[in-house]
């Protein structure tokens, strides 16, 4: 059986110092294991990494995308505890130099929601479920 659970996610970094620089302005910490060819964030779920795309292709065995202005078709979630976070994240991260792609409004599944992009086009959604429930850490467990 293959365990059901998702311990790390990379992004291909084009240029790591800005990538790595636009995330640690959000006010997330990196791990002792970071160095100058890679960043590795702890969340309340999952690492995060950024790795040099170049790298990540070769390592995956797939041909190098074109640009960071493709379109990737996958998008990170931040779930949050209330509907009103939602609007202050979004404006930090304005602040930071993100593109809000769709302000904060209310979703047609009875949460709320908003969408940015980091430096490099990857997709975020910052979203409030009512049915969420989380641990401890903050990871949400159900929803």
């Amino acid at each position: 059986m293959v365990p059901q659970r998702v311990s790390l996610l990379t992004i291909g970094a084009y240029d790591l110092p800005v990538l790595r620089a636009f995330y640690k302005s959000l006010g997330w910490e990196e791990t002792e294991t970071s160095s100058d060819t890679y960043a590795v964030f702890k969340t309340a779920g999952v690492l995060l990494t950024l790795f040099p795309i170049a790298e990540l292709a070769k390592d995956a065995g797939v041909e190098l995308p074109k640009s960071p202005e493709t379109f990737h078709p996958v998008t990170f979630a931040i779930n949050v505890e209330q509907p009103g976070k939602v609007d202050s994240i979004i404006e930090l991260i304005r602040k930071a130099g993100g593109v809000i792609l769709r302000e904060p409004s209310d979703a047609f599944w009875g949460g709320r929601t908003a969408y940015f992009a980091d430096p490099e086009k990857n997709l975020w959604e910052v979203a409030w479920n009512p049915s969420a429930v989380f641990d401890e850490r903050g990871a949400m467990i159900a929803f």
